[in-house]
């Protein structure tokens, strides 16, 4: 078969339509991501487009040439507002028919009109502003990590500039009408060849970053504590291990903190879960402006957190716990007008040895913790091993006393918290 530009036209069209109902056919099986449903129309409004260049000859030229040009910069531009929903941004409704307008203005002018040079190089920018705008919209979203992003880039930048060569490449051709006909019709054909080809990648891709981003928020939702947005349990248990594997090969020293909010359940008593919940959010807040971004933060469960220090000394890590526990207590002195004045208490465990695993670091942090609460809360300690060894000893030596003497202790720590 000879790949002729009739075949090619005829081809594009069923392609287009293939690739617009199987966007939109993805977009409704996830209605979440709005941007498929987007660049499903667009695909579908280029095929309309296409099969208007097609009539050229057999109908009016405002039909197969200046509506079909505004048909196709729209579907450009619905392309372009789809890669802007994808990341968040609104929809811009001038510039979508922004392109078509200067299309159907400008080419009626008369130093335009009649030129058909200046009309080729008139389309070729507008497409090659929307198509640059589309990678550019990808390109500013870079800090999400897909993978797709990039070859969407690179494709829709390569696919624009060819548009923007089509003038030069037109005007460096034989001058003979005979051979500059046939080169005309190689070169058009090229171009077509290319556009089917780059609409057919440009839609599996699209379709692929949809798929990433929808695989990536389950990840993230398995990993992401929901109300506070740090790590969850399962995540800062996972991430700091492998930092414990780092630090065998660093030799560096590491701090582990457990943070729990003091009378958490009295703030949830006296002003309702739903402010504890807010108080839980500003307690984030205030600890991660107070890591580093190779810090580890993370809540284990209810009023509980972790973190974890990497390559910090005893100095750095004890002031990054006070400051922790100061800007929480100064954030709270009133939360949406109600004077919670909320507290932390803090233990802490420096670590030199790669040997610890992260639950051994976790279980002399916590010894560090209870002596914090035992010693009036709002307060930072750091473990030894003289309290490891008291907190061993305590339940032993209350196992051993009489009866009386329990008692009587029992007796003496309900006075003094009255």
């Amino acid at each position: 078969m000879n790949l002729d530009i009739n075949t090619l036209f005829l081809v594009t069209i069923y392609v287009e339509v293939i690739l617009g109902l199987l966007l939109l056919f993805a977009w409704v099986q996830n209605t979440a991501i709005t941007a498929v449903a987007w660049w499903g129309f667009a695909h579908l409004l280029r095929a309309t487009s296409v099969v208007l260049f097609g009539l050229y000859g057999s109908a009016p030229d405002l039909i197969t040439i200046d509506l079909a040009n505004a048909l196709l910069f729209t579907a450009f531009a619905l392309t372009w507002t789809g890669a802007r929903v994808f990341d968040y941004q609104r929809p811009r409704p001038i510039m979508i028919f922004a392109g078509a307008a200067v299309w159907l203005v400008v080419s009626r002018l008369p130093g335009v009109a009649g030129s058909f040079d200046v009309r080729v190089l008139l389309s070729s920018g507008i497409i090659t502003a929307y198509t640059w705008a589309t990678a550019y919209e990808f390109w500013r979203g870079r800090s999400e990590p897909l993978v797709s992003r990039w070859p969407a880039i690179f494709m829709l930048f390569a696919h624009g500039s060819l548009y923007l060569l089509r003038s030069p490449f037109g005007a460096i051709l034989p001058f003979s009408p005979t051979v500059n006909e046939v080169f005309e019709s190689v070169w058009l054909t090229v171009l077509s060849f290319e556009a089917l080809l780059f609409t057919i990648a440009i839609a599996f891709i699209l379709l692929a970053m949809a798929k990433e981003r929808t695989e990536h928020r389950h990840k993230t939702a398995s990993l992401i504590d929901p109300l506070t947005g740090i790590a969850n349990r399962r995540s800062f248990l996972h991430d700091g291990e492998a930092l414990l594997k780092r630090q065998a090969n660093d030799l560096c020293a590491i701090a582990v903190m457990l943070l729990d909010l003091d009378h958490f359940k009295s703030i949830n008593d006296r002003f309702g879960h739903a402010l504890g919940d807010r108080v839980l959010q500003v307690f984030t807040q205030a600890g991660s402006r107070c890591m580093r971004r190779m810090d580890l933060f993370g809540r284990l469960g209810g009023e509980e957190f972790a973190a974890l220090l990497y390559d910090t000394s005893r100095d750095k890590a004890l002031a990054a716990a006070e400051e922790i526990r100061t800007t929480f207590e100064q954030a709270t002195r009133e939360v949406e007008g109600k004077p919670v004045n909320a507290t932390v208490s803090i233990g802490m465990v420096i670590s030199h040895d790669p040997v610890l695993d992260l639950s051994a670091l976790l279980a002399q942090a916590d010894h560090a913790l209870y002596r914090a609460k035992d010693s009036g809360r709002n307060r930072v300690e750091i473990a030894s091993i003289d309290l490891v060894l008291e907190r061993i000893k305590r339940p032993a030596e209350r196992a051993a006393a009489p009866e009386s003497e329990v008692d009587a202790e029992a007796e003496e720590t309900a006075k003094s918290a009255a």
